[in-house]
């Protein structure tokens, strides 16, 4: 029986692995360990841990490896007290292969610790192009890697092409859809549910009316513009004035500014249609797709499970530049006025059809199918 130790640290690195996670449980072939670490653990990013914990997954260990601050340098010495703490985890529980999600900083720790212990690497979503410090990562971790797991044959193909053994590089989808493919065969759709209240802060907001769903992180690579950023679409959604379910943005390089920008924009306007959440359980976060009006912002989940759903997109900025898209994804700059056009524009086309650029909603068994019996090697070479 293969043990298999996935890394979890943020709510989208959760989102982008549950699927995986239910499906080597329930394999009698293979083991799951689980460790979280990172944001995953902090209550002001939403206690990621406690929604892992309901779902039914006990954690095996826990990293504490955040350096408070969010600027560039903050986030490097996370990746380095990261880097402290994973060998000691990975030698405590011996995994036979450790899979790494996608391209955040946590994630190249993740990456390294395994590489230097000789612990077989397994990588979800490498070979995708996009915007800020998190192209260099997933590249990075995919050169780290043994194993890769890319959600589409564009992706595969970058990876082939960075020098990968071809036989290593199974296109399976992404992990992310086989939660919304779950969730859009029944009834995905919601009523005013209890938590609207419960949960957030901000506005009373009921989903009986068109409402849009906003999600807005820090571009590392634009540091010290956040705060700038997030008021010209805090101020396009002012002038909108409609139903607005709002995240608070993730733990990158930037996090406070665009916090920052939120919280004095609460505090002039105390806008009457707009509610602040900290995290949403992944099914709530595919249900709000499914039932907003549009979503705006820089997440990636509007262009991968967005697409699988149509839902209307604007997206902003550069945090995504490059990434394959569908037809629901219209762009806008940091400007509020073209926000506003885009989101009028979307408002008035409506839902999209259903793409499955990303994956089929197959993605978690295929990849458990994978790991049973996949040939373990720890050293690489040029496959060119």
């Amino acid at each position: 029986m293969r043990k298999i130790c996935i890394v979890v640290g943020s709510r989208a690195n959760y989102s982008s692995i549950k699927s995986v996670m239910c499906a080597v449980r329930a394999h009698p072939d293979l083991k799951l360990q689980l460790v979280v670490g990172a944001s995953a653990l902090l209550d002001r990013f939403g206690s990621v841990v406690d929604v892992i914990e309901a779902d039914g997954f006990e954690p095996d260990a826990k990293v504490t490896m955040i350096v408070e601050g969010e600027t560039p340098g903050t986030m490097a010495k996370s990746t380095g007290l990261g880097l402290l703490e994973l060998p000691t985890i990975f030698g405590m529980l011996k995994p036979d292969i450790v899979v790494s999600v996608g391209d955040r900083f946590e994630t190249m720790a993740t990456a390294v610790a395994a590489a230097y212990m000789n612990i077989p690497l397994a990588h979800t979503m490498g070979g995708e192009i996009s915007g800020t410090i998190d192209e260099s990562i997933r590249h990075a971790v995919t050169k780290l890697s043994h194993l890769h797991f890319p959600a589409n044959k564009k992706a595969g193909e970058r990876i082939v092409r960075m020098g990968e053994d071809p036989t290593a590089v199974h296109v399976v989808g992404c992990p992310r859809i086989d939660l919304v493919a779950e969730i859009a065969r029944g009834n995905g759709h919601l009523e005013s549910p209890d938590w609207l209240e419960c949960e957030g802060v901000g506005a009373h907001i009921t989903l009986d009316k068109p409402f849009l769903l906003v999600s807005q992180h820090p571009v590392t690579t634009e540091y010290g513009q956040g705060e700038e950023q997030i008021v010209e679409t805090l101020m396009a959604l002012h002038e909108l004035q409609m139903p607005t379910i709002m995240l608070w943005p993730n733990a990158d390089a930037g996090s406070e500014d665009i916090s920052r920008g939120m919280r004095k924009f609460r505090e002039k306007y105390r806008p009457e249609y707009i509610r602040f959440y900290k995290n949403f359980p992944i099914e709530t976060y595919v249900r709000l797709m499914l039932s907003c009006a549009c979503a705006i912002g820089n997440s990636s989940a509007p262009l991968r499970e967005g697409a699988f759903v149509g839902v209307p997109t604007v997206n902003i900025g550069t945090r995504q530049q490059g990434r394959d898209r569908a037809e629901n994804l219209t762009d806008a700059g940091y400007d509020r006025r073209e926000i506003i056009a885009e989101i009028n524009k979307q408002l008035a086309h409506g839902r999209y059809p259903s793409s499955h650029l990303y994956g089929d909603g197959g993605a978690g068994a295929r990849i458990a199918k994978i790991l049973v019996d996949a040939p373990l090697r720890v050293q690489k070479r040029l496959s060119y």
